[in-house]
């Protein structure tokens, strides 16, 4: 059996390697040339590319990707660890205000990798350019060959190079896939699609771990924080590097000022669970910026019937969700792990190819794409209230669905809500199955829900987000800022916690 996948990013090679060596002749096509670089920090200085900002963002192999890996591509793991990456247990996560985590059977299953998405992707080239059964070709595929009907049948893919015949198509092609306008070309049914904002930019730097420093944590660190403003992460990864972002709502202009590196570092510098780990490492990329795609999910199957046969969605393609969960990565395993069986136990049999994909996608993408959509709406009505000052309804726990945020509080304090919450992360256990156990239910409901969180330095924050419009001021240019007048010109609280 003959497939193309469209698209040579981790679901696209991640779906050749498992295809390959089902043994299948899988051709891999995609724009750029996905020849891997000389080593991991060659690989890191060449890894930005327009199409796909988020490659340069902080990243992380969440527990559902590395199992995938452990139990499907074994190698590719360690390969993955003998370039530099390093694990991190559940026990390596407890936060200081769990007093204890007993170890239970199960918990390696929550173990993550902590690496660069740059390092992730060179590890995976080399792998795909040494499978047997794989070929890569630089090429831009511009459409579908297809056998015209009510229900169109792909069988294959158009290049500037001229058509390649497949028996299965893969769409690998990322979060602006361009399926949905192929398919229209072919008359097939129109998509049903769904999106929720994220309403937040990235701005992303790397640092390196200075030789024989005394780290104020673990060199595998884990650290995500929503402050009252911004949420800020700090990923120890491969090779001592470390990733940084700041994510600061979209609207919010004062924030723009993060795209200067030495306002950026002066931000880090005054939030308490970074500003230690400064004085340790030196940065070694540049800030990027990435607007952060909206949470999005697209089925090729609607109302029970295909839009078309042979093409099979994976990774971005079908969803993309909220970057700060970090679970690209795993819905692009654990999606190219179901492509590969659907082929294997419906060869032959392309209708029940394309439902039985999608009978997994609403088992295993959709339950945390709605997740997340729900999470995001809370999360951003907190940071509009007090950023622009929009009215925010305060409910009682008892008025409002259990979510993420109570599993997050409880999770600080107590080890079952802990687990639980990293089974949550990590696509392990579904969200129903999180918010309806009786454990984590008694666990949150015990929780005091305000607890104190860390604050920045509101002093050298302002004065960080300042030192910019300061010279602008000194030149004469315009300094007033979302800040200064909120919205519609209404003044707003500055640095205020809620």
């Amino acid at each position: 059996m003959s497939v193309a996948i469209v698209g040579g990013g981790p679901a696209g090679l991640l779906s050749a390697l498992l295809l390959a060596r089902d043994g299948r002749e899988v051709v891999v096509l995609d724009q750029d040339d996905l020849a891997p670089a000389a080593d991991p920090e060659t690989a890191a200085e060449e890894a930005y590319r327009p199409g796909a900002p988020q490659a340069v963002q902080p990243h992380i192999v969440m527990p559902r990707c590395r199992l995938v890996l452990a139990e499907r591509l074994p190698d590719v793991l360690a390969d993955l660890i003998d370039a530099g990456a390093v694990e991190a247990t559940l026990a390596d996560r407890r936060p200081p205000t769990l007093a204890s985590l007993p170890v239970r059977p199960g918990d390696e299953r929550l173990t993550t990798v902590m690496t660069r998405r740059s390092t992730f992707d060179w590890v995976l080239r080399r792998a795909a350019a040494r499978q047997s059964g794989v070929e890569i070709r630089a090429e831009r595929v511009t459409g579908l060959v297809a056998r015209p009907g009510p229900v169109p049948h792909v069988c294959g893919v158009r290049t500037a190079q001229g058509p390649i015949s497949a028996d299965a198509v893969v769409d690998a092609s990322g979060r602006r896939s361009p399926v949905d306008k192929w398919l229209e070309e072919l008359d097939a049914r129109p998509a049903e699609n769904q999106s929720a904002e994220c309403g937040v930019t990235y701005y992303g730097r790397h640092y390196r771990l200075r030789t024989q420093a005394a780290l104020p944590g673990l060199a595998n660190t884990r650290i995500v924080v929503p402050f009252d403003e911004f949420t800020a992460v700090l990923f120890c990864s491969d090779s001592g590097a470390v990733q940084t972002a700041v994510a600061p709502l979209t609207a919010d202009r004062r924030y723009r000022q993060l795209a200067h590196e030495d306002v950026y570092d002066a931000v880090l510098r005054a939030l308490p669970t970074h500003a230690p780990w400064m004085p340790c490492m030196d940065p070694i990329s540049p800030v990027r910026q990435m607007v952060a795609p909206r949470n999005t999910l697209r089925r090729l199957v609607v109302d029970a019937t295909p839009r078309a046969t042979g093409l099979l969605p994976v990774g971005d393609a079908v969803s993309t969700t909220n970057p700060t969960f970090g679970r690209g990565l795993s819905l692009a395993a654990w999606g190219a792990a179901d492509v590969a069986d659907v082929l294997a136990e419906h060869s032959g049999e392309p209708v029940a190819q394309v439902l039985a994909l999608d009978a997994r996608i609403a088992h295993h993408v959709v339950p945390y794409y709605e997740e997340q959509a729900r999470t995001d709406l809370a999360r951003l009505a907190a940071l509009r209230h007090v950023v622009l000052g929009t009215p925010l309804v305060v409910q009682g726990r008892g008025a409002q669905p259990i979510g993420f945020a109570h599993l997050r509080a409880a999770a600080a304090v107590d080890a079952t809500a802990f687990r639980a919450l990293w089974e949550l992360m990590g696509m392990l256990r579904s969200p129903e199955e999180i918010y309806s156990d009786p454990d984590v239910l008694a666990a949150i409901s015990k929780t005091a829900p305000d607890l104190p969180s860390p604050s920045p330095d509101m002093a050298m924050l302002q004065a960080a987000l300042c030192r910019r419009s300061a010279t602008r001021s000194a030149s004469g240019s315009r300094t007033g800022t979302a800040a200064q007048t909120g919205r519609a010109g209404a003044p707003v609280p500055h640095w205020t916690a809620t």
